[in-house]
């Protein structure tokens, strides 16, 4: 229900994020959850008919014309860049839908108590695990257990998250992840698969297949489930792009719904500003 001094809908409670996301189900609808990097897009992904909005700082650079990758190296703050994104652009103009802050949890500068209270005073209704070290592998991912900065600490800020009413959403690229986050209250998991496969500058290819994306989201969701079978799963990333994508990934698995950045934000303006920009180009006098 809309704020009724600003006409807004966020914040929405824990719960209220959850009765809204099973009103969907029970409407035999898939759950969508879109990423805005701008004010626009955001707009016009709500008027879309989204479910949910996640501000990622990677939205920054996809609308800047790089690949959301960017989003995990050292190239600014993560966390101040989130809120920034939200405060300033995307719950200004967002009428009714949830809006979810990325949260970088591994953040060794962020009291992440106090920094969560700040997403919840900011009207934020939930939080999600990015930039997140699940995606990480190797040598390096085994660095950042070792010093610290490991999948650990996005457990904890999401257990702090649970505690606090927030709603939270969240990317595992593995089956015991997913077991952690659910022990630590999370509402919804999300099957990451790797980086979004297409348009200008995702990945040419997908190191995951569909076969490969199907069997790793269902063994996800399994271990969710031992823990709390009311956990929404969704999917994300690699081969699961285009609507047609998510239809067999929706068949294959029986996941609740899908979550898009890229592949909604990125696709959507590349493919629709160059269509448009032939067509004005056609124009002869």
């Amino acid at each position: 229900m809309p704020n009724k001094w600003t006409g807004r809908g966020n914040p929405y409670s824990k719960q209220e994020v959850r009765d809204r996301l099973q009103l969907t189900l029970t409407q035999n609808k898939a759950i969508i959850a879109a990423g805005a990097g701008t004010g626009i897009s955001a707009k016009f992904i709500e008027k879309g008919g989204a479910d949910l909005i996640i501000i990622y700082n990677s939205g920054r650079f996809r609308m800047a014309g790089h690949g959301s990758t960017a989003g995990l190296m050292a190239y600014g703050d993560a966390n101040a860049e989130a809120l920034n994104i939200g405060e300033f652009e995307v719950l200004p103009v967002v009428d009714e839908i949830p809006v979810i802050c990325g949260v970088h949890g591994s953040d060794p500068r962020r009291r992440m108590w106090h920094h969560l209270l700040k997403v919840k005073e900011m009207g934020f209704s939930g939080v999600n695990n990015f930039p997140t070290h699940c995606i990480v592998d190797g040598h390096f991912r085994n660095v950042l257990e070792e010093t610290g900065m490991g999948f650990i600490k996005e457990v904890e800020m999401v257990r702090l998250a649970t505690k606090m009413d927030l709603f939270s959403i969240v990317y595992v690229a593995k089956p015991e992840e997913a077991r952690l986050m659910a022990e630590a209250g999370a509402d919804a998991i999300i099957s990451h698969v790797g980086t979004t496969v297409g348009g200008s500058v995702g990945v040419v290819e997908a190191t995951v297949t569909m076969e490969n994306a199907i069997s790793l989201t269902k063994e996800i969701m399994e271990a969710g489930k031992k823990v709390n079978p009311d956990i929404f799963f969704l999917a994300h990333g690699g081969p699961i792009n285009t609507p047609e994508d998510v239809r067999i990934i929706l068949d294959e698995t029986k996941v609740h719904g899908f979550v898009g950045a890229s592949s909604l934000e990125r696709m959507g303006v590349e493919k629709s500003l160059t269509d448009l920009t032939k067509r004005f180009k056609e124009l002869t006098l």
